[in-house]
């Protein structure tokens, strides 16, 4: 390998270029339009257009990420996390092409990226699981069908989904065929494929995982653990290594159990095994992700281990520097600084980062996809940076977090800091009292979370493309708007005075897409009655009406909308 392309944008596509960097390739980076002037863009040795707009036109076609790669002369493909990274199609295209994937091979993808595939291979193997099902869901039936056989809360899964997205859980037997329809919409936006499972739903577990490399040839290390139990949305947002209070039973078991599925099938590369830990010290099976995951900062800062450094020797069949798991070094705990409001349930906040200053001193990184100046899009994930501190052990950690933070400001943005902040006060976070599990936040800390101001709305930067003749060659030039003097979704000036504010209004809380209404136009509705469904940085936030009388739809299925736009009135 001696040129490579990163198939990512944001943080990542970062991380990824300052690897190669280090280890003497040439980094390609590609993006969309308002990606133009992005971090992983300025941090790459070359840069690539995708040309367009939307993760569908960019980040997830195939067609145009190869003919990136083909325009820079690249021998190698790293997809990073999210978008292509676990699909087998993309890495067999690759490959096809001519071209090294810095990943597990299709196959291996195949059999564990389809989570029930994956249940089957767990379950060969001895690891524990939850009763689901072993094939997809042919239709919403199917689910409430499964819920009265074993119970409920029941989870659906998208069988080829992760971070989160296309995960909806029930706990009422009413509930289950919607959560049917909306884990399958947000499976096809994020991950271009529909197909759900379902598997009975442990209440209150933490999130245990293994991290691991292999050499494609059978032989696997287990890296290390973390615990990732933090999350809102099924969506972690603080990770720490190693993963405390396991029992050195519990830690075994989660180690061989991660090594035999992932021997199994002759894993090559990085990869996670997660588990669910009941509270009784139940162990469950929950799936693998065939790629690098967001929080491999904490495992790195405790064992010493680049692995990205490992992907890409494993790539050249190295295989891993070492053979057997390292003796972790202190305590290390990572913060997703999402640009989301956690006084509004985490609501998405794009928008211009106007101000960012960042922690420094002994025990801190800052892994990040923005700088002051750069734009956290609305048409992407919300992950602006990544905070990790590493010390002597957690109690330490937790003080050198509440420094790192302390010293932290950004401003044009709402971030995640807030809720960090109030974290580190809880006693259920504490080393002493450490009783967290995957539903705390939004059931324990998030009713006590204040508002952040709203950022003003963002519009959407872009390109505008200008056909020229260079040496006779007719070529499409892209030019920022921001060149021009345009402002992007500039309107006359005659009709950009706002009108006056309507209290009939029910506004958009996020910026994004209207992908349904929950009630049919001119229906009477009540207060607080979920009316429709908005798609905003890929995950579906519900819309609740804000008064009672009768609705009138303003905006299509399928229209984009701004933050605080009006979407319906409500009359009466």
């Amino acid at each position: 390998m001696q040129k490579i392309l990163i198939a990512n944008r944001g943080e990542i596509a970062v991380r990824v270029a300052r690897a190669c960097a280090e280890a003497g390739y040439r980094s390609v980076a590609v993006y969309a339009d308002q990606d133009v002037d992005a971090m992983h863009v300025r941090h790459a040795d070359e840069a690539v257009a995708l040309g367009g707009t939307t993760a569908a036109e960019t980040y997830l076609s195939i067609e145009s990420l190869l003919d990136a790669a083909r325009t820079a002369g690249a021998d190698a493909v790293h997809p990073g996390y999210g978008f292509l990274s676990e699909s087998a199609a993309f890495a067999r295209a690759v490959e096809e092409a001519g071209l090294t994937w810095i990943g597990p091979s299709p196959e291996t993808i195949e059999a564990l990226g389809d989570k029930v595939t994956a249940r089957t291979i767990a379950l060969e193997t001895g690891a524990p699981l939850a009763p689901g099902t072993d094939r997809p869901l042919a239709d919403a039936s199917e689910a409430v069908a499964f819920a009265r056989e074993h119970g409920l809360p029941v989870v659906v899964k998208a069988a080829f989904g992760g971070g989160g997205r296309g995960l909806k859980v029930a706990r009422t037997i009413d509930e289950v065929a919607d959560a049917f329809d909306s884990a399958t919409r947000e499976a096809v936006a994020a991950f271009g494929r529909g197909e759900c499972f379902i598997e009975r739903y442990l209440e209150h577990p933490r999130h245990v995982e293994a991290q691991v490399l292999g050499d494609g040839r059978g032989r696997v290390v287990v890296v290390g653990d973390r615990d990732c139990s933090l999350q809102r949305r099924s969506q972690k947002l603080v990770e720490e290594a190693p993963a405390p209070g396991l029992t050195d039973e519990q830690r075994a078991r989660i180690h061989a159990a991660a090594r035999d599925i992932c021997a199994a099938v002759d894993y090559r590369g990085a990869g996670t095994v997660e588990f669910l830990l009941g509270a009784d010290g139940t162990i469950s099976f929950l799936e693998v992700n065939t790629r690098l995951q967001v929080e491999h900062p904490v495992t790195e800062a405790v064992t010493g281990v680049d692995l990205v450094r490992e992907q890409l020797r494993i790539a050249e069949g190295l295989g891993p520097s070492f053979t057997e798991t390292p003796t972790p070094v202190g305590h290390a705990i990572e913060l997703r600084l999402n640009a989301e409001d956690p006084g509004r349930g985490f609501l998405p906040s794009p928008g211009r980062v106007e101000t960012l200053r960042v922690p420094a001193g002994p025990g801190i990184r800052w892994d990040a996809g923005v700088e002051a100046g750069d734009t956290v899009e609305a048409a992407f994930d919300s992950l602006a940076a990544k905070l990790i501190v590493h010390a002597a052990d957690r109690d330490a950690a937790l003080v050198r977090m509440r420094r790192a933070l302390g010293e932290l400001e950004v401003t044009g943005i709402a971030t995640v800091a807030p809720f960090a902040e109030a974290l580190l006060e809880e006693p259920a976070f504490s080393t002493a009292g450490f009783a967290v599990s995957t539903q705390w936040i939004e059931a324990t800390l998030m009713p006590r979370l204040e508002l952040q101001s709203r950022p003003a709305a963002h519009a959407p930067s872009g390109l505008r493309r200008v056909p020229i003749e260079v040496d006779g060659r007719r070529v499409v030039l892209g030019l920022p708007d921001a060149l021009l003097g345009i402002a992007a979704g500039a309107v006359p000036q005659a009709a950009a005075s706002a009108p006056a504010p309507d209290e009939r209004a029910l506004v958009a809380p996020v910026p994004g897409s209207l992908v349904r209404w929950l009630v049919a136009a001119d229906a009477a509705v009540t207060e607080g009655e979920e009316v429709a469904v908005l798609d905003a940085m890929k995950m579906e936030t519900r819309v609740l009406a804000h008064r009672s009388g009768t609705l009138e739809q303003l905006v299509a299925v399928g229209a984009s909308v701004a933050v605080d736009e009006a979407i319906a009135r409500i009359a009466g």
